[in-house]
């Protein structure tokens, strides 16, 4: 049997997003000919096209497979034993642990939300996803006193979102950015924004 027959198709998809993620990191999606996809999957067009039918449609995959694992995250967050730990954990995830490459490539999606509508789409309805996950998390909090009750959750998880994707810039477009260090620094400033003053005294 042919290593191509042996591969379970869920495989083969997701060596095919591997390989345009690793590409797209290189030199961007409008770079990046579906050819080249090709030869760093190690397969022909015509597998490539079984699987996907464009290179917009590799791209929505990946931020699809982007949209599970917030899920994921948000599951961890909330197991953790409380609020800015679990933050903290999935902060670190995103933006130390990730390998540089799907930095890039998020980057790369944020930029194309703005030119291609079904890029967008799938963007819109992930950081929607995110919002809600922050929102429930900060209301969560509020109820045993993690965090201040008077804060605008809405607002909050704006400002969270926003720290998130500068994170995420930084990291993707400055070599000397050091988010190991940085993390930490931004975590006291959260807390010390967010925690209920008064129930810590």
């Amino acid at each position: 049997m042919s290593r191509t027959a042996a591969v379970r198709p869920a495989d083969r998809r997701e060596e095919i997003l591997d390989a345009a993620q690793r590409c797209f990191a290189r030199a961007g999606f409008h770079q990046t000919s579906m050819q080249e996809i090709c030869a760093e999957a190690r397969m022909s067009p015509g597998g490539l096209y079984r699987y996907f039918a464009s290179k917009e449609a590799i791209i929505a995959g990946i931020a699809e497979r982007d949209r599970a694992d917030v899920a994921e995250q948000f599951r961890i967050m909330r197991e953790a034993p409380d609020f800015f730990q679990g933050l903290e954990m999935a902060a670190r995830h995103y933006f130390v642990e990730r390998p540089l490459d799907e930095v890039v490539v998020c980057a790369e999606i944020m930029s194309e939300s703005r030119r291609s509508a079904e890029v967008d789409r799938i963007h819109t309805a992930i950081e929607a996803d995110v919002k809600k996950g922050l929102i429930e998390l900060l209301q969560e909090a509020a109820a045993t006193g993690a965090v201040s009750k008077k804060i605008d959750f809405e607002a909050t998880a704006n400002i969270l979102m926003a720290m998130g994707d500068g994170f995420a810039w930084r990291r993707a477009a400055d070599k000397s950015f050091d988010a190991e260090a940085a993390l930490p620094l931004a975590m006291t400033m959260i807390r010390a924004i967010l925690a209920d003053k008064e129930s810590a005294q």
